[in-house]
Formats: C-alpha cells, sequence, structure tokens
C-alpha cells in the first residue's frame, strides 16, 4: 500500500481555471481517511502554497521553493531548508544586472525584485502573490533565501541554463518550472530530497510514495518516488521518465491517480 503522495499544484492538482475540482477534492479527503499522507510539492513560496493546502483541507508538512522548504501547515514549524548560498547569489545578481536580466529572490517568505515591469506583474498575477521592490537589491543577496528566479524567453533561458551552471558551479540547483521560469535553489534543495526527507520524517520507504508532476522540475522527485507519474499534459521528457501516465490537469488526473493506486490498489498495474 502506498503511505504517502507528492502531489505538484501547477498544472497537475489545480486545472487550467486554477482551481481543485469537487471529484478531486473528494479523492484526496478518501485518501487521507485511509491512512494516506497527502502532501504538495511546488514550487512556490510557502505562502502561496499553504492557501491551496488550506483549501483543500490538510494538515501536514508540504514541500515549497522545489524542496529548499518543508513545513508543517499546522504549527508552520520548519522540518527541511536550504538556503542558495551566499557566493552563488551575489555572482547570480551581479551577472543578472550586467547582462539585464529580470531576477527576484525571496526572503522570510516574501517576493523581492529590483524594480516593478511586466515579468513581475505577470508572475504575481498568475500566482496571486504580494510583492516588494527594493531597489537596493544588492543587499539582499547577503540574506537567506530558499529560492531566486529569473523570468525571460524560454529559448535565451535554454542558453543561459549551462552558462550559470559553469559561472555558479554544482553548490546550486536549477531547474525550470515552466518554460520562462529559471530557478536557482540550493544543490539539495530538490523535489527529490525533500520527498526523501519526508517519507524518513513519516517512517515510510520510498518505494511506498507516489509523486505525481508535469514539468522537468517534477524528475527529481518521479525518479526517487516508488511511483513516479506523469500528467497527461506533462511534458515529453517527464513522461518519458515516469512509471506512470494518468489523465491531464483539465481531466482530474490526481483523481484517477489516487482511485487507481491508493483507493483500489488490488485493481492496479503499471
Amino acid at each position: 500500500m502506498y503511505k504517502l503522495i507528492a502531489i505538484d499544484i501547477d498544472d497537475t492538482l489545480i486545472n487550467d481555471d486554477k482551481e481543485v475540482t469537487p471529484a478531486t477534492q473528494q479523492a484526496l479527503e478518501q485518501a487521507v481517511a485511509k491512512g494516506t499522507v497527502v502532501t504538495l510539492a511546488t514550487g512556490r513560496a510557502y505562502a502561496s502554497a499553504q492557501a491551496i493546502a488550506h483549501q483543500t483541507g490538510l494538515n501536514v508538512p508540504i514541500i515549497t521553493y522545489q524542496g529548499a522548504l518543508v513545513k508543517n501547515l499546522m504549527d508552520e514549524k520548519v522540518l527541511y531548508e536550504r538556503y542558495v548560498p551566499v557566493e552563488a547569489a551575489r555572482k547570480l545578481h551581479d551577472y543578472c544586472i550586467e547582462h539585464n536580466l529580470h531576477l527576484q529572490t525571496y526572503i522570510d517568505d516574501k517576493l523581492y525584485a529590483r524594480e516593478l515591469n511586466q515579468h513581475l506583474i505577470d508572475y504575481t498575477t498568475l500566482n496571486r502573490t504580494q510583492y516588494y521592490i527594493e531597489p537596493d537589491f544588492a543587499k539582499l543577496m547577503e540574506l537567506p533565501t530558499p529560492k531566486m528566479l529569473i523570468i525571460d524567453d524560454p529559448a535565451f533561458l535554454d542558453e543561459l541554463q549551462p552558462i550559470l551552471r559553469e559561472l555558479l558551479g554544482d553548490s546550486v540547483h536549477i531547474t525550470k518550472s515552466k518554460p520562462e521560469f529559471l530557478e536557482i535553489m540550493h544543490k539539495e534543495g530538490t523535489k527529490g530530497a525533500a520527498l526523501t526527507f519526508l517519507a524518513n520524517h513519516f517512517g515510510c520507504d520510498l518505494k511506498d510514495t507516489i509523486a505525481v508532476g508535469d514539468s522537468w522540475n517534477d524528475h527529481e522527485m518521479l525518479e526517487a518516488a516508488g511511483l513516479g507519474v506523469a500528467m497527461g499534459n506533462a511534458i515529453e521528457p517527464l513522461k518519458a521518465i515516469a512509471n506512470y501516465i494518468t489523465a491531464s490537469n483539465n481531466e482530474d488526473g490526481v483523481k484517477e491517480v489516487i482511485e487507481k493506486f491508493i483507493l483500489n490498489p488490488e485493481e492496479a498495474s503499471v
């Protein structure tokens, strides 16, 4: 029996209308009632993910900032956190200033940017996140941050990624949550590392976990989990490594996974 399921939020748990459907909500509740730990694993900030978690009635630790922060929902106790190394943050800041790139960071679960622009407006509208402008952006690089994010054209970010890997070295983890979002965390700030931590926290073997996602930033947790599930709307590289492909986020794909592998496991086959 699967004891823990970690579910990505955007384009996975929620549909294109940014809603958890009643059918998926019912499946989540049924999984919890059966004794399965249901958690979220997202690139979102904790405050943003917290709102979704409360909406769905969850009360367990959730994985946020791509895995850089695992925090209880009930008492907000931090269980696992990894910050971007200060030296890497400084280098990234200087590079973005020199090349006029939009960079944003998160301090104490607040989103900061150097200036207001369309990238920031679009991002905060999408995630319904409040933002703060800090003209003296360099000083923020000295403070603990779980994630830094560059927003730009997808093709440009594909070219930028190897450049930043060389610049920042192996102390960081770089991934994409969406084609236009390039995210930089501590090297252990991955959903896979966080899932491994949570499995240990709840005393369950990784083979008894399920991970569900749609983007490449989910691949570490799909590879770590006993059952890695890609959504029907997932990118092809993620589908290629998944153990199972479910329906899309607009077709209650998460509900299908829960019903097939948690509620009716005797009927399941991958």
